[in-house]
């Protein structure tokens, strides 16, 4: 009789090239879960931000990004004739538009503001004359930061030939709209608060930033843990050692 044992018995190449591997993947791991660390601030801090009372704008706006989904009061007048609109954007799985407005504050700046989804049946002003408030008003949303939010090579192109954006570029939008004094950083995102004829439908800014890094971490970690398996494995030998 026989008895078959197993021997670890690793060689150098083989070895180097693998453990090299799972320790990139474990640092891919440890480096997700700072990152998940980092989101949780940064979530616990925009949330804090949002749940305070609404300020006016501030004259100086040095760190934009520090004053994100700060909530944001403004007096002033909405030039409607020069809308904006920014798709394709869903509603209760409906497909339509932003509308982005330029908002002239008493102070003689001009803000784009965008004041929440319409269909795309309704994109023509006539069509939604009642939401079209006149004279001097005040709103209340969120401030926030314009530009591309995702990878450059993701980036979709805008049409401002056709006022059709699918991302806020906000000095080209400005100048669209013929808006020389625009804040060319930030846009105030409208409150829920229902507007005249029912459209546009704001609340469009929320803090919802997205934490999925604890499973990155745990897809890097369960990778290296596998491969560690796969070398052992491969770099073990078959012996039989015979009996009696």
């Amino acid at each position: 009789m026989s008895r078959v044992r197993w021997h670890f018995r690793p060689r150098l190449w083989p070895s180097v090239a693998a453990l090299s591997v799972v320790g990139l993947l474990v640092g891919l791991g440890t480096w997700q879960m700072q990152r998940m660390v980092w989101k949780e601030a940064l979530i616990a801090e925009l949330a804090a931000r949002d749940s305070q009372p609404p300020v006016f704008l501030p004259q100086v706006i040095a760190d934009p990004e520090a004053l994100e989904f700060t909530p944001i009061r403004l007096n002033g007048l909405f030039l409607h004739d020069r809308e904006l609109f920014l798709g394709a954007r869903v509603y209760n799985g409906e497909v339509g538009f932003h509308i982005i407005t330029p908002f002239v504050l008493a102070d003689g700046r001009t803000v784009l503001v965008n004041r929440g989804w319409v269909p795309s049946t309704r994109r023509a002003p006539e069509t939604r004359a009642a939401g079209q408030i006149a004279g001097i008003v005040t709103v209340e949303g969120r401030l926030r930061t314009g530009g591309w939010k995702g990878y450059d090579m993701f980036r979709p192109a805008n049409s401002p030939e056709k006022n059709d954006w699918l991302w806020m570029d906000l000095p080209a939008m400005a100048a669209r709209a013929g808006i020389d004094n625009a804040l060319p950083s930030i846009y105030i995102a409208a409150g829920v608060a229902e507007n005249p004829g029912g459209l546009p439908i704001g609340g469009a800014a929320r803090v919802n930033v997205r934490n999925n890094h604890f499973g990155y971490a745990m897809t890097w970690f369960a990778l290296a843990v596998a491969l560690l398996v796969i070398y052992v494995v491969h770099q073990s030998r078959r012996q039989e050692d015979d009996e009696g």
